[in-house]
């Protein structure tokens, strides 16, 4: 494994992330396909055998059991010191706001929650979920600077927003003497590259750290069309909205990453993480499966010449906003939202 800092903080992290959407309760949250507590164990130790430090979760996956699940994984399999924990928190509820709970309230209730789920008394780095539209972004600022100064946080992170706003949010901070954000989270691999019109080049300008979600385009980086169905492919709605209005064109994509596979003989899953990582600082991975933890590590390994990475990229064509970033707009703001704290009791 190698190791790189997150942008401007003192972290040293895997070159790989292993995201833990996947782990949790399936009776409890957004999703069917999430897989129990035994096998997220086994899947978390593996990562750590393999070099993996870097673990993202958060309080939205499956009403808060991801959380627990990790905590309890990472206290057993690993001293604290030696893993970057990372987990995120949402925009506050309508009823929040009837109730008159501040943005920094909110923050302070959340952390709260996700440290208990934990069982820790910091986490690494603190993430913004998605942008909320019904809350000052001076409130959302303050209330993660009372966070890092607490000690519950050491850094803090962004997900799911636009360059304009990670842009305006550092900036106030810079003015306020808060603390900024070190790192982004947002949409992008080798079928949705958005993240290249601003995002890209305002993180390399600035030193933030980008560490993409949906690094395999749920799946579909890794395997042909048909090949090898998963629970995950026949179940997982929201990724179908995600990727079914453009898999014509992505198959151009994902052909060329098969091909290149054959000619290395390596997974299309090292390929494609192979051209995310000369882009990013860690990918975050999900890994459902032994093999999808070790098939990420090896791509760490795997150089592909100039000639293969313009092969890969070359058939790209412009896509729509689509997930997160295609919903969470200010109109939809008091609508359901993607991801929710489920049935969990929140601390406050």
């Amino acid at each position: 494994m190698k190791y790189s800092k997150l942008g401007n903080s003192e972290l040293n992290v895997s070159r790989i992330c292993m995201g833990c959407m996947g782990f949790g309760d399936s009776s409890r949250g957004q999703h069917s396909w999430t897989i129990d507590e035994a096998n997220s164990r086994e899947i978390i130790k593996r990562g750590l055998e393999l070099g993996v430090n870097f673990y993202d979760t958060a309080i939205g996956y499956q009403s808060g059991t991801s959380e627990q699940y990790v905590g309890r994984a990472l206290r057993d399999f690993a001293k604290r010191g030696e893993v970057v924990v990372a987990t995120k928190f949402l925009p506050r509820t309508a009823d929040e706001i009837e109730n008159g709970i501040s943005g920094q309230q909110h923050i302070e209730n959340m952390i709260n929650t996700s440290l208990q789920n934990l069982g820790m008394d910091y986490v690494d780095l603190y993430i913004y979920h998605m942008w909320d539209w019904n809350t000052p972004i001076y409130d959302i600022l303050d209330g993660l600077n009372r966070v890092v100064k607490a000690g519950k946080a050491r850094y803090i992170g962004i997900s799911n927003c636009f360059a304009w706003q990670l842009a305006k949010a550092n900036a106030l901070a810079e003015k306020e003497g808060f603390a900024k954000f070190v790192s982004v989270q947002g949409h992008y691999n080798l079928i949705f590259r958005e993240e290249e019109r601003e995002m890209v080049p305002y993180c390399s300008e600035e030193n933030i750290a980008l560490t993409p979600y949906s690094a395999l385009a749920s799946g579909r980086l890794s395997r042909l069309p048909g090949d090898n169905s998963t629970k995950r492919a026949a179940e997982d709605a929201y990724a179908k909205f995600k990727y079914d209005a453009t898999a014509e064109q992505d198959g151009v994509i994902i052909s060329r990453v098969a091909e290149l596979a054959e000619k290395h003989g390596v997974t299309m899953t090292e390929i494609s993480l192979a051209w995310l990582l000369t882009k990013v600082t860690s990918p975050v991975v999900g890994a459902t499966k032994l093999h999808h933890i070790e098939g990420a590590a090896k791509a760490v390994d795997l150089e592909l010449s100039e000639e293969e990475l313009s092969y890969l990229e070359e058939p790209y064509v412009p896509h729509p906003l689509a997930g997160v970033m295609a919903q969470n707009k200010p109109e939809n703001a008091n609508k359901k939202q993607v991801w929710t704290t489920g049935d969990q009791k929140i601390n406050s």
